[in-house]
């Protein structure tokens, strides 16, 4: 089928606007898929500071080819959706109740303490990594002192306000069927982000793997410790990929991952998505030769849009479903039309 992208210019409030290239280019994705992206137009809710760069990166990617492309994701925010029916959404960490009231007061409290340190402007990066360090350190040892189990967690997200973003299952589908890895990056924990796929989805990908926090339980559930080496805000990048696990794994699949960690990293142009600055920095380790990224503004947008729009190739405003996403990705695996 033939898929064309014709050129517009939007007028935004505010000063916000968008210059979308004028560009013909043929794509494969299933009848579904395109019917649903057919329906969302997304030119009212995204911005494109420079153009000639991004084309310039398209075309780089697609002369590659999709055996060079990888994709990282920011999960919070980005996968999953900031609003959710009219409320702030719940994150990964905020979902989970250990079962023990005393017990989340405590990780509440560390809470309202450390984080206002994380996105404090004055703070060194090195005093800041220490006080991540210490503070995900103090939760972790909460959580198993407090006696979390297994079960505790699929209560925690079945009670949850967490969704995904439209349009998250089809780019996933869309990659998996071309053998294109995604690497979910997160501060959390990897445990709640394979529950949130399991009750959410109700399918596992063979290309997605998730570089976060992964618990160790007994044999009777409970919490007992942590595997590996602990990620935060401050060091999610391809220098932890070695923590990376992929999904299938865990939720029961047959069939075998697509790439190993050797070979994603041989892997060296990257779709990068995220809803903060800092998840530039996922990246970080990989000697990549060309990269999109793809930001979420989801609040504030009027105060932050100038430096996002400076930071991210592309940014898309409101919630936005990630439809752009899936047709961004199709025409990095196209082919030139004559």
């Amino acid at each position: 089928m033939n898929c064309r992208h014709q050129g517009s210019i939007i007028t935004f409030p505010a000063r916000f606007f968008l210059i979308i290239p004028c560009r013909f280019w043929r794509c494969s994705v299933s009848f579904k898929n395109r019917v649903a992206m057919e329906g969302h137009d997304l030119s009212n809710v995204s911005v494109v500071d420079n153009v000639l760069s991004l084309q310039n990166k398209i075309a780089a990617i697609r002369r590659a080819g999709p055996s060079k492309l990888q994709v990282i994701a920011d999960f919070d925010g980005t996968l999953t959706k900031y609003m959710v029916n009219g409320r702030r959404g719940q994150s990964s960490h905020s979902l989970l109740r250990q079962g023990n009231p005393e017990f989340d007061a405590k990780r509440k409290a560390l809470y309202e303490y450390y984080h206002p340190l994380e996105f404090s402007p004055t703070i060194p990066i090195q005093e800041k990594t220490k006080l991540m360090e210490e503070w995900w350190g103090k939760t972790h040892n909460l959580l198993i002192e407090g006696g979390l189990t297994y079960d505790a967690i699929g209560e925690s997200v079945a009670d949850s306000a967490i969704t995904f973003r439209e349009g998250v299952v089809e780019l996933f589908e869309f990659l998996e069927e071309r053998d294109i890895p995604v690497l979910i990056f997160s501060a959390g924990l990897a445990d709640i982000i394979e529950e949130v796929l399991r009750q959410k989805v109700h399918r596992c990908f063979r290309n997605v793997k998730i570089v976060s926090n992964r618990m160790i339980f007994d044999d009777d559930g409970r919490l007992i410790s942590f595997k590996g080496k602990l990620i935060h805000s401050l060091n999610k990048n391809e220098h932890a990929l070695d923590m990376a696990a992929p999904v299938h794994e865990h939720l029961g699949d047959v069939d075998g991952v697509i790439d190993d960690n050797a070979s994603v990293k041989k892997r060296t142009n990257v779709l990068l998505l995220g809803d903060h600055l800092g998840d530039l920095g996922m990246s970080d380790g990989l000697e990549y030769e060309t990269r999109i990224s793809v930001g979420f503004l989801n609040d504030n947008i009027e105060n932050n849009l100038a430096s996002y729009r400076k930071a991210f190739d592309v940014v898309y405003l409101n919630d936005a479903p990630v439809w752009g996403v899936v047709k961004l990705a199709s025409e990095l695996c196209s082919t030139v039309s004559a």
